[in-house]
């Protein structure tokens, strides 16, 4: 893993090479109206939200033997303790989700494990050398390749990024986010290879953000005629035609899902048949799987874990993606509990809670306690220093705050309601540990505070599917979250983020916070990366001083990797972007 100097230094660089300007760009021609003109929206409503079916009981489930009379394959096993929601790119906040989409989706291009841009889609990444940026920053040009196909044979063309961004812009789809192509002015296709994208403004954090998966038109364009949105088409669950190496085969609900090799991969043939995700309940259950060598790979693996695997013959790699484990504070005004909206409350919380012993105990002083959305990265401010474990300084807060025990009972109370806080997070056994730890940190200082766990799919669902983020339910919850690595953006803090039943889509679930929400935007249109770095200094340290995300620990990814898998590479942004070059030995 490379050291925080080195990944400081490595991530401005990119930054740099995406976005410093240089010579002119190439004049854009001008394309007489045709079809392919920019697209225009109308304003609509919302569909109404379908509450969604609870899976079955997760069941242990194997890959498939092969049978004597078999030609043998190459499977590979996942071990995954997060089973998918979607497989929609769109329609998914789930890294577990998102993580698969260089198996059998296409993003526009990947990043390597030295995060720098990879081609995919397209001939190359756009710059202001080879005319895919233009001088006034706001117009990006992507080239597309010209043997790329959908699995079925269909070729892949500028109508289907067209149609994706259609999609994402129509509020009749309750796409998870639409920023930042609710940024575009238009996006126009002169030709079946080009697709010109203009921003409104310049958009600094482009090459993080464009297309991070492309919707065949071919395939959704009849189920949104038909049915006005594509909210609940097959294809969300079962997108038998993809554009990676590998095409979606079969997905059980609680137990497993298949990928098959993509005979019409128009890159380097996978050299792995079949990848097979197990999905299991918890982390012992994962653990135990790799260990009696049942999966080939899995991920989220706790630090107390990694000595008995490696015991067992795993490998073991860290990958850096930007990841901080934290607290978020419901801040909407009508929602949870008044007593997180006053900042003093916050900060008493962050005094009382003891990382530090987290860290050690827990995580066996592997990582350190987290600050920022943005720790070992050029946008984190460098004077900020975590808060320390301080129970008196968290108790003066609270009585600055009005919160006091006046009847002695153990737990303050103000305007005579108790102190009292809804606490939730997923069923990780860390993260189950650490609500315990925080929870008797808090009862000593005079917060009473009840623990809420969820499955992953119940506790990452969105707005529209009342994620117990969204609906008060909760008045901390936590999580571990990245911006748009490696780029810094982070869209979920934006006011025209926070969902209403009027616009469902959004994934801000703390609220709007003014000073902030300006902050932010003015970042995205920052091109020069010094100027854009002093705003993310003034970013990070609001967010700190008043206390909007109390960062727990840094939380690099930690993969664990049968011997018997070859050519592996991790990437921090991309995991599988050489999937197709992974193979199995012995």
């Amino acid at each position: 893993m490379s050291t925080k100097t080195n990944l400081k230094t490595l991530l401005f660089v990119l930054v740099i090479a995406s976005l410093v300007l240089a010579a002119c760009a190439t004049p854009q021609q001008t394309v007489a109206p045709t079809e392919a003109q920019p697209v225009v929206v109308e304003p609509t409503t919302a569909p109404e939200v379908v509450e969604p079916t609870k899976p079955p009981e997760v069941q242990p489930t194997t890959a498939p033997e092969v049978q004597p009379t078999e030609v043998a394959k190459k499977v590979a096993t996942f071990i995954w303790t997060q089973e998918f929601d979607s497989l929609n790119p769109y329609y998914t906040n789930m890294w577990f989700s998102t993580i698969t989409q260089q198996l059998w989706n296409c993003w526009v291009w990947n990043f390597d494990d030295k995060s720098n841009p990879i081609p995919v889609l397209v001939t190359e990444i756009p710059s202001k050398e080879n005319g895919g940026i233009s001088e006034d920053n706001k117009t990006i040009t992507l080239k597309l390749r010209d043997d790329i196909v959908w699995s079925d044979g269909t070729p892949i063309t500028a109508k289907d990024f067209l149609f994706t961004h259609e999609m994402l812009v129509n509020l009749k789809n309750a796409v998870v986010r639409t920023n930042p192509y609710d940024l575009m002015e238009s996006v126009t296709a002169p030709d079946d290879r080009t697709v010109v994208i203009t921003f409104k403004d310049p958009y600094a954090p482009w090459l993080a953000r464009l297309y991070q998966g492309v919707l065949p038109e071919h395939v959704l364009r009849p189920v949104f005629e038909k049915d006005g949105n594509i909210d609940q088409a097959e294809w969300n669950r079962a997108p038998t035609v993809g554009c990676g190496p590998y095409n979606f085969a079969e997905w059980e609900s609680g137990s497993f899902a298949r990928f098959v090799r993509n005979d019409n991969y128009w890159g380097n043939k996978p050299k792995i048949d079949e990848i097979f995700f197990r999905f299991v309940p918890d982390d012992a259950s994962q653990i135990a799987a790799l260990t009696n060598k049942e999966g080939d790979l899995g991920t989220f693996i706790a630090y107390s874990d990694i000595a008995g695997l490696e015991a067992a013959g795993m490998k073991i790699e860290k990958v850096f993606s930007g990841y901080v484990e934290g607290i978020y504070f419901m801040e909407q005004p009508n929602l949870g509990s008044p007593a997180v909206k006053d900042v003093l409350v916050r900060q008493a919380i962050a005094y009382a809670t003891n990382r530090e012993a987290v860290t050690k105990d827990l995580l066996l002083g592997l990582t350190q306690v987290g600050i920022t959305y943005w720790d070992n990265t050029p946008y984190e401010d460098p004077t900020l220093k975590p808060y320390p474990f301080d129970p008196e300084k968290a108790k003066q807060l609270l009585d600055q705050a009005g919160w006091k025990d006046t009847n002695n009972d153990g737990v303050r109370e103000k305007d005579g309601k108790d102190l009292v806080l809804n606490y939730g997070t997923t069923t990780r056994e860390i993260r189950k540990d650490t609500q315990a730890v925080f929870q008797q940190n808090l009862a000593d200082v005079g917060i009473k505070v009840n623990l809420l766990n969820y499955d992953s799919d119940q506790f990452f669902a969105d707005y529209a599917n009342k994620g117990p983020e969204y609906t008060g339910e909760l008045d901390m919850f936590e999580y571990s979250q990245t911006a748009f690595f490696p780029d810094p953006d982070a869209s979920e803090w934006l006011c025209s983020e926070v969902p209403s039943p009027e616009k469902p889509t959004g994934v801000n679930a703390v609220g709007c916070i003014p000073e902030l929400d300006k902050l932010f935007q003015l970042q995205a249109t920052q091109v020069d990366p010094a100027e854009r770095t002093k705003t993310f200094y003034q970013i990070t340290r609001y967010i700190v001083d008043n206390m909007h995300f109390l960062g727990v620990w840094q939380d690099p990814d930690i993969w664990a990797v049968s011997s018997r898998v070859q050519n592996v590479k991790l990437s921090g942004t991309t995991p599988f972007y050489t999937i197709a070059e992974w193979d199995l030995g012995e």
